[in-house]
């Protein structure tokens, strides 16, 4: 297994939860061969992705970055 960790800073809390709010179904949905894990502290968001091999592993990064950023986008324009 690989793995890695990205780490968010948001301007508040909240920013934080409607991120991790928006990506959960897609997490429940899971990408083959991939486990993810997401957390919030304070302001702070963090992702764990562990992969199978090296294809998953950045088929499942350019997915939930993805979804991510339109979360992002989505919530700026509410």
């Amino acid at each position: 297994m690989i793995s890695i960790r990205f780490v968010f800073k948001f301007n508040s809390s909240e920013e934080a939860r409607v991120v991790s709010k928006s990506i959960n179904p897609e997490i429940k949905k899971k990408i083959p061969n991939t486990n993810v894990n997401i957390s919030i502290f304070e302001k702070t968001f963090f992702m764990d992705i562990k992969a199978k091999n090296v294809n998953s592993l950045r088929a499942a990064c350019n997915s939930y970055l993805r979804w991510i950023n339109t979360a992002l986008d989505v919530s700026k324009t509410i």
